[in-house]
């Protein structure tokens, strides 16, 4: 698919409600703006973006892991706005069938579903991408978002693609759950 740009956002966090977090958290999201072949026309078929969606992921995936300079990833999350002249099936066919193997062997593995969330939207609008802890879906602490904003994309006949990873949870997390020193890691929820 055709790319005009990709989109790398890193956000450190290193104090958080006065506290320092230590080490800090990293939080990354990159993103493709792509153009949408099938923008404007209803296409039955749509096996060309799900095959596409692999490489994409890979480039995004491998892009975004190494942000983390070398630390584990422990949460991660995807999502896609499509432009006005496309549809909400064009972001699944990119983000489901096939777009999840990539990202978990860019992050070490990972049992749990990846959280995902798209929408349509012009340029600027704002995506909410869901995180959780990619071993384990009922990890507690690492329940959070990171919200992605292109301020030119996607105009009507675009998509954007994004892969959000960190190398933490919440900082200072205190609502109780299961902790990652717990996570048997056997079915992706526990």
């Amino acid at each position: 698919m055709e790319i005009r740009k990709l989109v790398t956002m890193v956000d450190e966090v290193r104090i958080e409600a006065g506290r320092p977090v230590d080490p800090p958290i990293r939080r990354v999201i990159v993103a493709a703006v792509l153009r949408n072949p099938h923008a404007g026309r209803y296409v039955e078929d749509l096996e060309d973006l799900i095959e596409s969606s692999v490489g994409l992921s890979e480039v995004l995936s491998a892009t975004a892991v190494a942000q983390l300079e070398g630390k584990p990833v422990q949460s991660y999350g995807k999502g896609a706005i499509v432009g006005s002249s496309g549809e909400l099936e064009h972001a699944a066919a990119l983000l489901h069938p096939k777009f999840g193997n990539p990202l978990r062997a860019a992050s070490g593995g990972g049992k749990a579903i990846i959280p995902s969330a798209k929408k349509r939207g012009g340029p600027g609008t704002p995506l909410d991408i869901p995180l959780h802890y990619k071993d384990a879906a009922f990890v507690r602490s690492h329940f959070d978002a990171i919200e992605l904003r292109i301020v030119d994309a996607p105009t009507n006949d675009e998509i954007v693609l994004a892969v959000a990873v960190t190398d933490g949870g919440r900082p200072h997390p205190r609502v109780g759950g299961l902790r990652i020193e717990e996570v048997v890691g056997e079915d992706g929820l526990r």
